[in-house]
């Protein structure tokens, strides 16, 4: 079957989602979307493990909000929430992510080959054998993996001589992991964050993941499969336990 394209020129949000949905519903399998100019919701609640869509522009917040299955890669930027409460499937941004990209994120995986804005991974969570996983190849702002109960964020700053400078790393994290390259200062960590050693069965463990980002959007991993980075995880699984009065 041939890929389905639809020029989203001007087309409000809503007519261009009930097109993707029911071509889906019909057995289409790739669709393409050019011209995107902004519009919400695109995949948002999509479901199908075979389905691929491809972006062409700039969609609009909640991009892939709730997908469950499918793959959608993104030529350009994304603005705020991308990933929101992603079951599974992945997402991959060609450009650079809003702030909150991967917002309450349950599963799958999100690469974005540039920078992000400000809470990347916000209430990320994970259960069972799903373990949601944000890449990001540039840097991040403040509150990267604010309150994050599970799951994976990586930054490799490529390109830069400090990978994240913004405070706020892992406030009130008590799940999950932040994995950063190169030494992060601690005075950039939030409260209930903590660095730790990044050892060899670290980067075994996440070697996969360094390659598959890499394979994305054609880069050599070699620089990357080393120990050098700032592993970040809760001090505590209750971080904010003593801001609370109890009767």
């Amino acid at each position: 079957m041939e890929p389905l394209v639809i020029d989203a020129k001007g087309m409000h949000y809503t007519p261009l989602n009930k097109k993707i949905r029911s071509a889906v519903a019909l057995g289409v399998k790739e669709i393409v979307i050019n011209n995107v100019r902004g519009q919400r919701f695109i995949a948002n609640g999509l479901r199908g493990h075979d389905v691929k869509i491809t972006i062409n522009g700039v969609p609009g917040g909640d991009l892939c909000m709730f997908m469950s299955g499918p793959e959608c890669v993104v030529y350009g930027n994304t603005d705020h929430a991308s990933g929101n409460t992603m079951d599974s499937g992945t997402l991959v941004i060609h450009g650079s992510g809003g702030d909150a990209v991967a917002h309450s994120m349950r599963g799958g995986k999100v690469f974005v080959r540039d920078n992000i804005g400000y809470r990347g991974g916000i209430h990320m969570k994970q259960y069972g054998l799903k373990r949601p996983i944000l890449a990001v190849g540039g840097t991040s702002h403040s509150f990267l993996g604010e309150y994050m109960a599970g799951g994976i964020v990586l930054v490799l700053g490529i390109g830069r001589e400090v990978s994240v400078q913004d405070r706020g790393i892992g406030s009130g994290i008590h799940g999950g992991e932040i994995v950063i390259r190169g030494d992060v200062d601690e005075k950039l960590l939030g409260v209930g964050a903590k660095k730790v050693d990044f050892t060899e069965e670290d980067l075994e463990r996440l070697s996969p993941v360094i390659k598959e980002f890499c394979e994305k959007f054609d880069i050599d991993p070699t620089p990357f499969l080393d120990t050098n980075y700032s592993r970040i995880v809760p001090a505590s699984s209750r971080p904010f336990a003593g801001k609370y009065t109890w009767e």
